[in-house]
């Protein structure tokens, strides 16, 4: 059998989630689909999925060999870019994720601007609250704020963003600006869940890190519903300096205990140092880097 189309096939079936919209994306019929994995796993000689008429699981050799066969797949397309290294023009397509408040904000514009300058190209764009193993879900780079002690990335730096706690101008006459983390204990507080945990935030300066026990009357996965309810005086919040630039800036919303987060988090663009670097990556990261750097000095 040919083992690489197998293979595409295979991946193709755990990422669509089911053998019919596997089938649909690689333009063969249902009960081929069927065949071909079935003859995969004659041949690998284990099952790989667990299938019922509801829905199907990887099995734990199945987890193990999708992960292979992207690093397989992963090299292949490898091969074939390093063979056209001196094309001048970029061609085909790049998978890139971020996290979804950052991504909306920078990555997205910066990726349409990519896209009308360079129209053979085709970019799917994941914008996830977790993090992703690029090798492993077969993404070609990742655009993350954190600190990366990963030495299998190469990181292209592009700024940094910072931790802050806002709250309304409203707020603070009611209960007065707070002059300690202290003096949040008891206080209302809105907590986006894609950077702190409800319970508890974390507060840091350049010599310690704290974790300070809060009351959040509200608790959402939006970062916009979170900043709304800041701006209406609901509680305080804690957010990334660009979750909040506009607030900021039209006085929305007011920093406090700005002593507390003098500590910057990087940002890069981030692909596996495992993957050659193809032209299109290549191209991708030196129109998108500088964008990138100004959107977040700009937001700084």
């Amino acid at each position: 059998m040919d083992m690489l189309s197998a293979m595409q096939a295979f991946v193709k079936i755990v990422d669509s989630g089911s053998l019919t919209a596997a089938a649909e994306a690689l333009a063969v019929s249902q009960p081929s689909m069927v065949r071909t994995l079935a003859a995969l796993e004659r041949e690998v000689g284990v099952r790989l999925l667990n299938r019922t008429t509801r829905r199907m699981a990887l099995t734990d050799e199945g987890r193990e060999y999708c992960a292979r066969c992207r690093a397989i797949l992963a090299a292949v397309d490898d091969a074939q870019a390093s063979l056209s290294a001196r094309r001048v023009e970029p061609r085909g397509k790049l998978r890139i994720t971020a996290s979804v408040p950052f991504g909306r904000r920078f990555v997205t514009p910066v990726v349409i601007d990519f896209l009308a300058a360079q129209p053979q190209m085709h970019i799917e764009l994941l914008l996830l609250d977790r993090l992703t193993d690029l090798l492993e879900e077969g993404i070609d780079l990742a655009v993350r704020l954190a600190p990366l002690p990963d030495s299998s990335m190469v990181a292209v730096p592009i700024g940094h963003t910072r931790r802050l706690i806002v709250g309304s101008a409203a707020l603070l006459a009611r209960r007065g600006a707070p002059q300690t983390p202290a003096d949040l204990a008891g206080a209302p507080c809105v907590s986006f869940t894609g950077l702190v945990s409800p319970g508890e935030w974390e507060i840091r300066d350049d010599h310690k890190a704290l974790r300070l026990a809060v009351h959040s009357v509200l608790t959402t996965n939006q970062i916009d519903a979170a900043v709304q309810a800041c701006v209406q005086g609901l509680g305080w919040g804690q957010f990334f300096d660009y979750h909040v630039r506009d607030e900021l800036r039209a006085g929305t919303l007011l920093e406090v205990l700005a002593d507390q987060h003098t500590q910057r988090t990087p940002a890069h663009i981030v692909y596996p140092q495992a993957r050659l670097l193809s032209p299109n990556v290549r191209a991708f990261i030196d129109f998108a880097a500088p964008k990138l750097r100004l959107g977040l000095g700009d937001a700084g």
